[in-house]
């Protein structure tokens, strides 16, 4: 261990009080992210840390992550990321693919990602708070692979069809 590790302040557990070396991120008992001892931080800091760590409910934050909402622009992101966290879902937000460029900063579309165990009750919220469409409930509103499928199958036909028809006549 390096000697910065070593001198770091122990952290706490906001929901056990148990205390843990630095090197760990969660309570081994809870699962609730750990925090900085009393002193080591203000108050002020360390209360919003408390309340935000006990809004999460460690059963909703295990597997990969996967997209669960688009937004416009990075406030709308930490809207939904903040409706997420009230109802205990932890959420992350990252810049959507092709917008991930320094130029963007806060503008540019983001993607909010969900645990996998957190999915089901996420998509719940967005319903609820009408941020979500019930067509969006399956693939974040693309369309099966099968139907897209099926809809290229038939241009396809269509395009033959009236390639023999144009024949027939000429």
């Amino acid at each position: 261990m390096s000697a910065r590790r070593l001198a770091a302040p122990p952290l706490r557990c906001p929901t056990c009080g148990g205390s843990w070396p630095a090197g760990e991120r969660f309570c081994a008992r809870c699962g609730v992210p750990l925090t900085l001892e009393r002193g080591a931080r203000s108050e002020a800091a360390d209360s919003e840390r408390h309340a935000r760590a006990r809004k999460i409910k460690p059963q909703l934050g295990e597997g990969r992550l996967v997209r669960v909402a688009g937004a416009r622009n990075q406030p709308e992101a930490e809207l939904i990321a903040s409706l997420l966290l009230e109802a205990g879902v932890p959420s992350l937000v990252r810049r959507s693919a092709g917008f991930d460029v320094p130029d963007f900063l806060a503008a540019g579309p983001r993607d909010v990602l969900v645990a996998e165990s957190g999915l089901e009750r996420a998509r719940e919220v967005l319903l609820e708070a009408e941020l979500l469409r019930a067509a969006d409930q399956r693939g974040g509103g693309r369309p099966a692979p099968l139907a897209l499928a099926l809809g290229i199958l038939a241009a396809l036909a269509a395009g033959v069809l009236l390639i023999w028809v144009f024949t027939m006549l000429a």
